[in-house]
């Protein structure tokens, strides 16, 4: 998964509410033990690097699919979770979302002394990666957050983003350092997003002329924008379309939640008990854990895991999220002493899955599986930022709805 990128995203504003970013960290530490445990630190930062599975990520958490406000959400999860146990797991994440990115580098020289690291390199780094994308890279995005994640091997990744100063968009940007050569050319690998007009450009790399004649910069214009790379590009309307999801692949994990298929597999023995609701949240958060880069390019498809704070495509169910984080944190407790069984198992769940794909015919209606979902959801404790959901009588809305027909 070695590759970095971006992502435009619409602009939205709004608090998570305290109900739902506290779960979200409860969820997020056992996540990135998972990713550690088994693959390791570095496949973490490498997958930080990756804008199709940092949205996946963010979405399976809870936040909004295609909102600017994932960025600041994982970000912050992050942070907060991995802060107390940074030692413990190798990895320290510096900086953040408006004054607190200009403390990054002093962070960093922090964890320099707490690790050995080259605390002022890193600091350059920091400062180099966000002149870039804010000077150097003149796209029309202003930067407001900046996060630098750093191991205690030395490997980084960086995710920064921007605002656009007049069409209400913003652009995530990724970097990895097992992709950087230089900070002046080509430093992202590549970056990409929807074409809006011609941009200046310093960092391309054709433009090594006229950043060594600098002071002419004004005068030049580069003729070649983005080169094209992984680029994350989300809609800007609010719901989930069954064209957003590749419905092949959420079939395949909502038939294996089914208690008779699990009954089936005897790998998934261990999580007998579990209701089908759980195992379709625990099969798509597995994937998080251990999927390709493939298997990240319908990002939406993993809100059918926690629904989302607006209620899109449902209200988040609790009930659900806390047996998740239950199962997951005691998955991960256990592998950390030698017992390795459970989390083998919720491996498996993605296995099974991605085996079940092959010749897999979805036969439900995209339409019907979320309206289900949303008359299902106060049986889960579903709840949104416009309250928990409640028992749809016959011709009532339900309470996204009202919103925004009112």
């Amino acid at each position: 998964m070695r590759r970095s990128g971006t992502a435009d995203l619409a602009l939205h504003g709004g608090a998570i509410p305290s109900w739902l970013f506290n779960r979200m960290k409860q969820l997020t530490l056992p996540l990135v033990e998972a990713i550690i445990i088994q693959k390791g630190k570095d496949d973490f930062l490498e997958r930080l690097s990756d804008p199709f599975w940092f949205q996946s990520f963010g979405t399976v958490i809870g936040m909004d699919w295609n909102s600017s406000g994932v960025t600041t959400a994982v970000m912050c999860a992050l942070k907060q979770a991995i802060g107390p146990v940074s030692r413990e797991l190798g990895i320290y994440i510096c900086g953040g979302k408006g004054k607190k990115s200009l403390q990054t580098p002093t962070e960093l020289l922090d964890v320099g002394n707490n690790t050995g690291l080259d605390g002022d390199y890193l600091a350059r780094c920091s400062k180099l990666s966000a002149k870039v994308d804010n000077t150097a890279l003149q796209d029309g995005f202003n930067l407001y957050l900046h996060n630098f994640v750093v191991s205690d091997t030395g490997k980084w990744s960086v995710i920064q983003q921007g605002m656009h100063h007049s069409n209400g968009m913003a652009r995530r940007y990724h970097w990895h350092s097992g992709n950087l050569k230089s900070f002046v050319q080509d430093p992202h690998t590549a970056v990409c997003g929807k074409n809006q007009g011609r941009i200046l450009n310093l960092v391309h790399g054709e433009a090594g002329i006229t950043r060594n004649s600098i002071m002419e910069v004004s005068q030049e214009h580069p003729d070649k924008i983005l080169k094209e790379l992984p680029c994350l590009l989300v809609p800007t309307y609010h719901e989930v379309k069954a064209k957003d999801v590749d419905l092949k692949r959420l079939g395949s994990i909502l038939w294996l939640a089914q208690e008779n298929e699990t009954k089936t597999f005897e790998e998934l023995l261990l999580l007998k008990g579990l209701g089908p609701r759980t195992l379709q949240s625990l099969t798509l958060v597995s994937e998080i854990i251990h999927g390709t880069p493939s298997r990240f390019s319908d990002p939406a498809r993993f809100a059918f895991a926690h629904g989302g704070k607006d209620a899109t495509p449902f209200p988040v169910p609790t009930k659900v999220y806390d047996e998740t984080i239950a199962n997951l944190q005691t998955a991960v407790n256990k592998a950390k002493i030698g017992h390795t069984d459970k989390i083998k198992a919720i491996h498996k769940l993605t296995e099974l899955a991605q085996k079940a794909e092959k010749g897999f015919r979805p036969n439900a209606n995209f339409d019907t599986l979320v309206r289900k979902e949303k008359e299902e959801s106060y049986t889960y404790g579903g709840r949104s930022i416009y309250g928990f959901a409640q028992p749809k009588h016959e011709g009532q809305l339900d309470l996204f709805e009202e919103y925004n027909n009112n």
